[in-house]
């Protein structure tokens, strides 16, 4: 028997061997190779000093300019054309524009790209979004990248595995964000170093897959490799409703060994906020100060950019104001959240509220654009780092927290819970 994990199945199925173990080196194959318009000019050159460069595959290439886009400035905007000119010259179908593009980790699941069984390698830490599905993803270097452009094969150590089991169901205004949060205040920021998150229990089906791809996406905050989830009823219906390709489903050994075993009670759960300047800086209203005053808030990226995102902040900030001296940031994450948004009335919520609502964008999350801190400057915001100088000036502070409790601080204008309007 072969005693593995979900990861480590998937991982033997691309690398043509019935088991690996645990940090043993192998050569995989990769179903989709993905990079942005930061790391993709840095795989590029590292692609072009290779002989006689070609893509292995135009198809299973995806680059999504979406960090400094619409650009910032000059440089962005050369890079942006670098990675234009490289997915023209090499007819690389999966390139994505401004007008088309949305933050790469919530467009390639929307658009189908990846379905279960997938293995994928991002030039991005956040590509372990779509363990959601039932794939192995992970990030890695733009070397890396470049090497798996060309050649569609990545070196990779055999992941051991975290086991983290799930059960009830989330009370209201917890969501999938402060279970993400939970896990990291526990692990730590490398309690989960090259290992696989891998999920479990009967709560799974509690958390919907715009929850899942929230908790996948945060997985590196651990120092995870990757994070998956079992494949069940509400990921076949996400696969098929977007069109994905027909899944390869694989399951873990009842006997797969773990190097740790962590139990979650949802139902015990409560809104979470990771203080700076780590993720793992966890705490609850139970023991979050009253009348933090804050200057601005961010709802979106690859973390809780979704509509599902949007649909629970507006429902906070109906019939309300943002909080004088506040600013407050709507960023779909993709083309079609924001028409899906716009036509659902949210954004005459969020705009009668007094927020400003951008196009798609990672801007303020890396400290790009359309949201950079002063000095001294509070945000909550719905992304997934809150290190020094994440979000501007290194003596600012970014407080990481679900929707609601973005929506609900922006209104009182001090880090709040929903259940405090």
């Amino acid at each position: 028997m072969s005693k593995m994990t979900m990861t480590q199945k998937i991982i033997a199925a691309h690398c043509g061997q019935e088991t690996v173990t645990p940090g043993e080196i192998v050569l995989a194959n990769v179903d989709m190779v993905l990079a942005n318009d930061i790391t993709a000019p840095v795989a590029i050159n590292e692609f072009r000093k290779l002989s006689n460069p070609t893509v292995f595959d135009k198809e299973k290439i995806a680059l999504v300019l979406d960090h400094f886009t619409p650009n910032k400035d000059i440089k962005a905007a050369e890079q942006s054309r670098f990675v234009r000119e490289f997915a023209k010259e090499h007819d690389i179908l999966h390139f994505y524009d401004v007008g088309q593009a949305g933050v790469e980790h919530a467009l390639l699941p929307e658009k189908g790209m990846v379905t279960a069984g997938d293995l994928v390698v991002g030039a991005d830490s956040h590509t372990c979004t779509y363990g959601a599905l039932g794939a192995f993803s992970t990030g890695m270097g733009s070397t890396d990248a470049a090497v798996a452009m060309a050649s569609g094969k990545v070196w990779l150590r055999v992941p051991e595995a975290i086991s983290v089991v799930l059960t009830g169901q989330l009370p209201e205004y917890v969501s999938g964000k402060d279970v993400i949060l939970h896990l990291i205040g526990i692990l730590g920021v490398d309690g989960a170093l090259y290992s696989s998150l891998e999920f479990s229990g009967d709560g799974v089906r509690a958390l919907t897959m715009d929850d899942r791809l929230c908790v996948c996406n945060m997985a590196v905050e651990a120092g995870g490799k990757n994070a998956v989830f079992p494949v069940d009823d509400a990921t076949r219906q996400y696969l098929t409703e977007h069109g994905a390709a027909q899944p390869v489903v694989y399951a873990a050994d009842p006997d797969a060994v773990y190097q740790r075993v962590i139990n979650i009670d949802l139902g015990a759960l409560k809104p979470t906020v990771a203080f700076p300047h780590l993720p793992e800086n966890t705490k609850t209203f139970d023991d979050i100060p009253q009348g933090m005053k804050i200057d601005q808030v961010v709802i979106g990226s690859c973390t809780n950019g979704r509509l599902s995102d949007f649909v629970a902040a507006a429902e906070i900030m109906k019939g309300r104001k943002v909080h004088d001296g506040v600013r407050c940031l709507i960023i779909p994450a993709t083309q079609k959240i924001y028409r899906d948004a716009m036509h659902m009335g949210l954004f005459d919520i969020f705009l009668d509220a007094g927020c400003a609502v951008s196009t798609p964008t990672c801007g303020p999350c890396l400290g790009g654009h359309m949201g950079i801190l002063a000095e001294g400057e509070r945000c909550v915001a719905t992304t997934n780092r809150n290190f020094v100088g994440r979000m501007g000036s290194p003596k600012s502070e970014v407080y990481l927290a679900n929707p609601e409790v973005a929506a609900a601080s922006a209104v009182l204008g001090v880090i709040a819970s929903p259940d405090m309007l």
